[in-house]
């Protein structure tokens, strides 16, 4: 039995698409140029979303350097992937999502979320990524 067995072909590819990253020593001007151009590859609803929550992340937290991660755009400090945007089309999803890892200093409490569905970058959504972005790295 195979390693990825269990997994989608959407998750295979993911998956040697961080494996083709990681073997990559790229610097911060390549990483974000290999972001900038996952986002343009996106389909045309995703793309507008992801450019808007780069946007986001990047005036309110220009500490955080985006790269790819798993073939998504994401937003790192000190190396760590702090926050991510995954595309709703790349996994057959009804949506998009913007997520955290666990570096990022969002704890409340006994339980807290780390991933949101995402379908529109309105005022008012894109005031809670700023917030959650903000807390994210303090």
């Amino acid at each position: 039995m195979s390693d990825t067995a269990g997994w989608t072909k959407e998750e295979r590819a993911a998956m040697r698409e961080r494996a083709r990253e990681a073997k990559r020593a790229q610097g911060a001007q390549a990483d974000a140029e290999a972001c900038a151009e996952k986002i343009a590859e996106m389909e045309p609803a995703d793309r507008e979303l992801a450019r808007r929550v780069h946007d986001l992340v990047t005036s309110t937290a220009p500490e955080l350097a985006p790269k790819t991660w798993y073939g998504m755009p994401a937003y790192a400090k000190d190396g760590k992937v702090v926050c991510f945007f995954q595309s709703g089309a790349k996994f057959s999803s009804r949506y998009a999502t913007f997520g955290f890892q666990d570096v990022a200093a969002l704890d409340d409490g006994a339980m807290w979320a780390t991933s949101f569905a995402l379908v529109e970058v309105t005022d008012e959504v894109a005031a809670r990524i700023v917030d959650l972005v903000t807390r994210a790295v303090t």
